[in-house]
């Protein structure tokens, strides 16, 4: 599996390659097409994001040492932001995870090019991925 930075950097070069912002949401929207879905099961108020404006539903499993995320929005721009963090983080090492830094997401303009909810949003779903990693790494401890 591909180190966390490589992805990033996979994820910067893919949003550079658009002219204007209409087609990088164009690529968030299809990138949320692609995301694992939550099951079900886990679409419950405590997989709930909080400080999101719309709905966002997040669950990690460990396997392997490994923490594996599934989410699912009810707003497609959402998705897409989701999305980007799941494909950056899925299947790395929760102390990978702890330790990532998000500078790719100002790389790729996204906080400056969402509205203030959604870039509230964002964080909210960074932190709650980073917790998810804290929990799991003092299992593994």
């Amino acid at each position: 599996m591909a180190q966390i930075e490589d992805i990033q950097n996979e994820i910067v070069d893919e949003f550079s390659m658009f002219d204007d912002w209409m087609q990088r949401y164009e690529y968030m929207i299809d990138l949320g097409k692609s995301l694992p879905i939550i099951e079900d099961q886990y679409k419950t108020d405590d997989k709930i994001i909080k400080g999101c404006q719309s709905k966002v539903w997040v669950h990690a499993d460990l396997k392997d040492d490994k923490i594996f995320f599934t989410a699912d929005s009810d707003a497609i721009i959402t998705k897409g932001i989701i999305a980007i963090l799941v494909r950056a983080w899925s299947g790395q090492q929760p102390q990978a995870i702890i330790n990532a830094n998000t500078d790719f997401i100002d790389e790729i303009g996204l906080k400056e090019h969402l509205s203030p909810t959604r870039a509230n949003g964002l964080v909210s779903m960074i932190k709650q991925l980073k917790m998810y990693a804290v929990a799991y790494q003092s299992q593994l401890n």
